[in-house]
């Protein structure tokens, strides 16, 4: 059985002020979102939390937070690039006032186009499902077996219901409201005849913060 912990980051600039937050926008973890990572970091290490090896995607946000886990868990984090958030191209750093002003299309919540691009070279949320989904799948065949956690982002722990779940981009979608530093815990097994199963152990798991 292979135990998978996707842990989402502490509270981000981006997340309050609110802009576009691609690796343009991203100014990191606000100090709020760093006291929430502190208490997540104390918590693993009261709890001796461990496991086998320590991803994080690739955005500031991430790695900030990821610095607190890797300390709790005595590991180093390793970049992973397909674990960041929602790729959002030329809007990348913009309000979101000025994302829906400049891209009307893209961001009218009446029409719902998971085909639709977030804005000129970025991804849509069928191609992100791909993406994170893809990655998600990665870590599992990689790692069978052993205990793995990954700071990442709400969407990419949407993503992961959408795999465990065998949906596609065009089914309802569904909005899960991640906490920030909350954990979701699955739980995945292979049959010898190939046969996926997935567990869900724990979701928005954030007793850390009281």
């Amino acid at each position: 059985m292979t135990e998978l912990f996707l842990i989402r980051h502490g509270q981000s600039v981006a997340n309050v002020t609110p802009v576009v937050g691609g690796m343009r926008g991203d100014a990191g973890l606000t100090d709020l979102g760093r006291q929430q990572a502190g208490r997540l970091e104390q918590w693993l290490s009261a709890e001796r939390f461990e496991a086998d090896v320590l991803y994080t995607s690739t955005l500031p946000r991430a790695l900030e937070t990821s610095e607190f886990v890797a300390r709790a868990l005595d590991l180093s984090a390793i970049g992973d690039d397909e674990l960041q958030e929602l790729r959002p191209g030329e809007a990348d750093g913009l309000s979101h006032a000025e994302w829906r002003a400049k891209y009307p299309s893209a961001s009218d919540g009446s029409v719902v186009d998971p085909f639709e691009l977030f804005s000129p070279g970025g991804e849509s949320w069928a191609t992100f499902l791909a993406r994170a989904g893809a990655a998600l799948s990665t870590l599992i065949t990689r790692h069978e077996g052993e205990r793995v956690a990954a700071v990442t982002h709400g969407g990419v722990v949407e993503a992961s219901f959408y795999l465990a779940l065998g949906l596609g981009p065009t089914s309802v979608r569904t909005t899960f409201a991640t906490g920030n530093t909350s954990i979701t815990h699955w739980q995945h097994e292979r049959s010898p005849t190939g046969h996926r199963a997935w567990k869900l152990v724990a979701f928005n798991d954030a007793r850390h913060l009281g």
